[in-house]
C-alpha cells in the first residue's frame, strides 16, 4: 500500500508523516511538497519525497503515481484553494487513488459564516463527485491558536470576542495529526465524516484558563463583528486575517463550532489534549506577555 501525504513540509503534514512512519513500513510513505529539501529528516527515515505544486497540476500527477491512500491537506489560499484542490482530486483519480482523506472543517455548509467554510464545502463536493472513496477529517479550530490570544488577553486584561455565550470545541494540531495518521495507516474509514474535536469551551471558560495559567485576571469583553474586525486590523494583523478570525467568532456564535465527538479517543486510543495543557507548555511566554 502506497500512502501519499500532501503539504508534508507544513506543520500538520510533517507531524502526520512522523506519526505514520512509526506505524507503517517507511517504503510505503510518499511525501509531497513544493520544498523537498525541507523533508531531509523524513527522507532519512525511509520516506520517499516528491516535488508537487498545487498550481502545477502535471507535478501532482507525477507525485501521486502509484498512490492508494492520499491525505489531501487543504492549502492556505483561502478563497482560491477549491480550484487547487480540484486539480489534486483530478490527479488522484488519474493515479487510481482508492481513498482520499481530506482536512475539512466542522459544518462546511452554505450558511456557515466562517470564511473558510465555502472552500471546504466545495472541495468535499468535488471529492464526492469524483467517485473516489473518501474520509472527511473535519478538524475543529486549533488550540494552538489560543496561545497568541492568551498572550494578548493577559497583557490587556481583556479577552475581546464576538462569540457571545457560544462554545467551541478546540483541538490540538497533534490530535489532528494522530487521527489522520490512524486513518491512513489502515482500517475501514471510507465514507466517514469525522468531526475531530476536543473540549467545548466558551469565551468565559477560556478567559478563566488564561487567568489561571498566566496568573493575571482576564475579563471577557463582548463586541459585535464590525468592532472586533476593526480592533484586529488596528492591531496590525496581516491582511485578511482579521476578517477570518472575526468570521470564526461569528461561526461560533451561531453554533457551527459547537461540535463535540469521541473521534480522537476512538481512533488514537487516548483522550484529546486540553487547552490548559497547551497553555501550560507555553507558561513562560504567557507570564512574560
Amino acid at each position: 500500500m502506497s500512502i501519499v501525504v500532501t503539504g508534508a513540509s507544513g506543520q500538520l503534514g510533517h507531524r502526520v508523516a512522523e506519526l505514520l512512519l512509526d506505524q507503517v513500513d517507511p517504503a510505503q510513505v510518499v511525501l509531497v511538497t513544493r520544498r523537498p529539501e525541507a523533508l531531509a529528516d523524513l527522507a532519512a527515515r525511509g520516506a520517499s519525497v516528491r516535488k508537487g505544486d498545487f498550481d502545477h497540476p502535471d507535478s501532482l500527477r507525477e507525485a501521486f503515481a502509484g498512490a492508494e491512500r492520499l491525505l489531501l491537506i487543504s492549502t492556505d489560499a483561502v478563497g482560491a484553494r477549491a480550484h487547487q484542490h480540484a486539480e489534486a482530486i483530478d490527479a488522484a483519480k488519474a493515479a487510481g487513488v482508492r481513498l482520499i482523506a481530506y482536512t475539512s472543517v466542522p459544518n462546511p455548509t452554505t450558511d456557515n459564516p466562517a470564511a473558510v467554510a465555502d472552500d471546504h464545502r466545495r472541495t468535499e463536493e468535488l471529492i464526492l463527485a469524483s467517485g473516489i472513496p473518501y474520509v472527511f477529517l473535519r478538524n475543529a479550530l486549533y488550540s494552538e491558536m489560543q496561545v497568541g490570544a492568551a498572550q494578548g488577553a493577559l497583557a490587556s486584561g481583556q479577552l475581546v470576542t464576538n462569540e457571545g455565550d457560544s462554545r467551541t470545541a478546540y483541538v490540538t494540531r497533534e490530535d489532528c495529526a494522530a487521527v489522520a495518521a490512524a486513518v491512513l495507516a489502515g482500517g475501514d474509514h471510507a465514507g466517514q465524516a469525522y468531526d475531530v474535536t476536543g473540549e467545548l469551551l466558551s469565551a468565559a471558560d477560556r478567559a478563566a484558563i488564561f487567568a489561571e495559567v498566566g496568573g493575571r485576571p482576564v475579563e471577557v469583553v463582548a463586541v459585535d463583528d464590525d468592532a472586533l474586525q476593526a480592533g484586529l486590523e488596528a492591531a496590525g494583523l496581516p491582511h485578511g486575517l482579521p476578517h477570518v478570525l472575526t468570521s470564526f467568532g461569528a461561526a461560533s456564535r451561531q453554533g457551527f463550532l459547537d461540535v463535540e465527538s469521541d473521534v480522537v479517543e476512538r481512533l488514537t486510543g487516548r483522550p484529546p489534549q486540553r487547552l490548559r495543557d497547551v497553555l501550560e507548555a507555553q507558561r513562560a511566554a504567557l507570564v512574560a506577555a
